[in-house]
């Protein structure tokens, strides 16, 4: 079987990070789209669609943002495998017919998740982990006919329908990037509350997060079975 190929729709408008980050947890081969700019695949021919992070809200009109929406909506229809991450959750949210809106408080740092132990993107993932968050939003009203897999106190943090999963968390943070995050939200949050945040980004919250990484291979796992089944020659009648 040939080596997978993901689209990977970029929504952070500063990017570098976030490449990274995803280029190294994915074992898949990556072609990039700006989703900011509008820049999107004009197919879905793809193993995969993996939606970013972004600190923009689905809700803001911004002409960019419909687009990738409806992108992801088409991928969703073609049976591609899509993963959405923090802001890529929240559009999978609005794509497949659910509802997002901004919360009263912000969730940030390293932070406690439930999942409920029955799907096979959180297999060796404990029910109870640690996982940096980071949003101001959330999914109040799951699409029609989706599952919820993971919460917390602050709301939805995953959910999976068909071939497509989101994950409001970001198993996809290193140290560097939780850092910097963390330091971008003293423009809307207080100091004290920040530096409290800065003192847990340790190596040993680090370390604990590292367990849910387990969901990257987990998905592209799935989308090799997808691929496979896809290829595998029709049965004689």
């Amino acid at each position: 079987m040939t080596r997978l190929r993901f689209a990977l729709l970029n929504a952070a408008h500063d990017g570098e990070n976030t490449r990274r980050n995803f280029r190294r947890e994915l074992d898949a081969d990556l072609v990039e789209f700006d989703a900011t700019d509008a820049h999107l695949p004009d197919h879905t021919e793809f193993d995969g669609v993996v939606v970013t992070g972004s600190r923009s809200s689905v809700y803001w009109d911004e002409a960019w943002i419909p687009q990738l929406v409806d992108y992801v909506a088409e991928a969703a229809d073609a049976g591609v495998p899509i993963l959405g991450v923090c802001y890529g959750h929240q559009v999978l949210a609005e794509a497949l017919g659910g509802r997002v809106t901004g919360m009263d408080g912000f969730e940030v740092g390293y932070n406690t998740v439930r999942h409920r132990g029955d799907d096979e993107l959180f297999a060796d993932v404990p029910e109870s982990f640690t996982v940096f968050t980071t949003h101001g939003d959330a999914v109040v009203d799951l699409p029609p006919g989706a599952t919820l897999l993971a919460e917390n106190e602050y709301g939805v943090h995953a959910f999976r329908k068909g071939h497509s999963w989101g994950v409001q968390f970001h198993p996809e943070y290193d140290i560097e990037t939780a850092r910097e995050v963390a330091e971008g939200k003293r423009d809307r949050l207080d100091d004290a509350r920040i530096d409290d945040v800065l003192a847990g980004i340790t190596p040993s919250a680090f370390e604990a997060a590292c367990e849910a990484k387990s969901l990257f291979d987990n998905f592209a796992a799935y989308a090799r079975s997808v691929k496979r089944d896809r290829e595998a020659p029709a049965a004689d009648d």
